[in-house]
């Protein structure tokens, strides 16, 4: 065998994710979403395309972004994104954003001791979704999966109505794993499930003071085994009437309300 050893697989993988990271970009689209883009300090922007139309109604965002807008004929307009998109003759490529760490965010971050998590809610209407409720009832984070989670895209981010640059959505190596270092800082943890004996009222009402982390599955599969073991309470949101299941940004949207109002 010759000199140097060769790596072990598990590293190379490791290696190549993280130049996968480093190079992964996105496309934001609409004019909302790449306005709000625009006039975030922390968002590293690398390519502007925009109709006449659109750089007129966005002149002040890219003037303060200091970025080269390249201005295409509507006909012409060029960009990675779905067929289909409503991109209102606007696109922003960009780097995904880097919220920091878990802990930094979650003890030290703004808002309430509130976060929400999420477990394999691949959807990214429902993402974004969660996102805006997120951010009007003032939780710290969302908290997701690398894997079988939405990733930031131009429909999340157009869903998400702006939220995406100041929510901070937090994509974690393992859930369970976050959940427990989320429990070490003092959360109390309350997974929704339509199944559960105890109301969510009644366990924010029993948790007094301490922060709380909402933890919510996709629709259908609900949440994992695994999650569903980490958490310290499932509760239910009680309804009345035939359809006994909010969707899941519906179902954050009403938990998010309940922790608030606390």
């Amino acid at each position: 065998m010759s000199g140097g050893a060769t790596k072990p697989t598990w590293v190379i993988d490791k290696e190549k994710a993280k130049r996968a990271a480093a190079n992964e970009t996105v496309w934001l689209f609409g004019l909302h979403a790449v306005r709000d883009a625009l006039v975030n300090p922390d968002r590293v922007k690398l390519r502007l395309v925009v109709t006449k139309n659109a750089y007129d109604k966005l002149a002040d965002a890219v003037a303060q972004a200091g970025i080269t807008p390249e201005i295409v004929d509507p006909r012409k307009f060029d960009v990675p994104i779905d067929e289909g998109s409503v991109h209102q003759g606007a696109a922003l490529e960009v780097k995904p954003l880097n919220w920091g760490k878990l802990a930094d965010v979650c003890i030290g971050g703004k808002g309430a001791p509130l976060v929400v998590l999420l477990d394999r809610v691949t959807d990214p209407h429902n993402v974004g979704a969660v996102l805006r409720s997120a951010e009007v009832f003032g939780a710290r984070a969302v908290i997701a999966p690398q894997r079988h989670s939405a990733p930031e895209t131009g429909a999340l981010a157009k869903t998400a109505s702006g939220a995406l640059e100041r929510q901070p959505y937090l994509r974690v190596v393992n859930l369970a794993d976050a959940m427990e270092e989320l429990k070490a800082m003092g959360y109390v943890l309350l997974g929704l499930d339509g199944e559960a004996e105890v109301t969510l009222a009644q366990a924010v009402a029993e948790a007094g003071t301490r922060p709380i982390g909402l933890v919510m599955g996709a629709e259908g599969p609900g949440l994992r085994d695994k999650t569903r073991d980490t958490c310290d309470r499932l509760v239910k949101i009680p309804f009345t009437g035939e359809f006994g299941s909010l969707n899941v940004s519906n179902a954050a949207a009403v938990a998010l309300y309940a922790v608030s109002a606390r």
